[in-house]
């Protein structure tokens, strides 16, 4: 029995392994082969039972791994042995922690909390206006009134939600020679944390990975579809099975008209450059969040490697700069820092789209 069979990264999993026999025993001695991202933290063993608590370190859908039981006879001359597979389990990642929800110049003719440039029945003023016969007459804006002798009223925005798609490169996995952090463990961490920030305001959010298979989600809404959003790209990352041989086109499903598309990305790889043209070509708003990768160290004193590091560095300040050049805000999101700190600047504009 193992028990759960979907938990978050660092989260306990216990199993316990029920032993029957005919007959007298000596010991049961079992023997343990953890899979990859789980660590044994305690084994009990009893007469008829072998229990064990592991932890799943690491996001994706891991083995466990196998357990052989040997049961001994009394005087330690006979063995049998059982082997048990304690099958895989699905590891979530710990969201990032992200509360700012950033949205486009348009919004769909859909209710919801972001407040949007028309004219509606929000509860945000946006200014007075002459009344109209039929409006309600508690609106009235009375200083207004006074001062311009004929009866004004408050004008609210409207209230939308937005649609929202989460575009996760994971061409590549690039470890941060310096810290081993890894940029595939930050790019799906830093999306659960906006998707369960879009979700949280009522919103619908899908989502698109690109590398190997190309995966997506329809845009939802609702608490529970985060952990449908998160489970369907989990196969990412299956023990340490990684594939990235092939790159399809975007399915036209996946990107709803005029829906704000993030794309996390380390910018490791000039494929995800397509993808990029893709998602503008569509004119859907578009926001580059760039998960570091590390720099390359270079050997104490050797002049070419630091030359190679320079030209490193001015080959991906040119890529950040000719993104923005064509309309595409980039921000930069640090390991271990908020979300929000990244996002903070889009709040002082709307995001916009492009052209078709």
């Amino acid at each position: 029995m193992v028990e759960p069979r979907r938990c978050f990264e660092g989260e306990r999993v216990a199993v316990r392994i029920e032993v029957s026999y005919d007959g007298g025993t000596g010991r049961v001695d079992p023997g343990v082969a953890l899979g990859h991202g789980i660590r044994l933290d305690r084994l009990a063993v009893g007469p008829h039972r072998v229990e064990l608590v592991m932890t799943a370190q690491r996001w994706g859908r891991w083995t466990l791994g196998t357990v052989d039981v040997d049961v001994y006879d009394l005087g330690g001359l006979a063995r049998r042995t059982v082997r048990v597979d304690l099958g895989e389990i699905a590891v979530f990642p710990l969201p990032g922690h992200a509360g700012l929800t950033p949205v486009p110049v348009r919004l769909p003719q859909r209710l919801g909390e972001h407040t949007a440039a028309q004219r509606g029945e929000g509860v945000e003023v946006t200014g007075v206006h002459p009344y109209v016969r039929g409006e309600r007459q508690r609106r009235i804006h009375w200083p207004a009134t006074t001062r311009r002798g004929t009866l004004q009223v408050h004008q609210f925005a409207a209230e939308r939600a937005s649609d929202t798609v989460v575009l996760l490169d994971v061409l590549a996995d690039v470890v941060d020679p310096v810290t081993g952090v890894s940029s595939l463990d930050e790019t799906l961490r830093a999306a659960a944390g906006l998707v369960r920030a879009y979700l949280r305001t009522h919103d619908r959010v899908g989502v698109v990975s690109v590398g190997g298979a190309t995966r997506w989600l329809q845009p939802g809404s609702g608490q529970g579809y985060f952990y449908r959003i998160v489970e369907s790209v989990l196969e990412v990352r299956k023990d340490r099975a990684y594939r990235s041989e092939g790159l399809d086109r975007l399915p036209p499903p996946a990107l709803p008209r005029g829906a704000l598309v993030y794309v996390l990305t380390p910018l490791a790889d000039q494929r995800i450059l397509g993808i990029l043209h893709q998602v503008r070509g569509r004119a859907n708003p578009m926001v580059v969040v760039e998960i570091p990768a590390g720099e390359p160290v270079p050997e104490p004193g050797d002049t070419e490697d630091e030359l190679a590091l320079r030209l490193w560095r001015a080959d991906r300040d040119a890529m950040r700069f000719a993104l923005v050049e064509h309309g595409i805000a980039v921000v930069a999101h640090r390991p271990g820092r908020t979300l929000d700190l990244a996002l903070a600047p889009l709040l002082r504009t709307r995001v916009h789209g492009g052209t078709r």
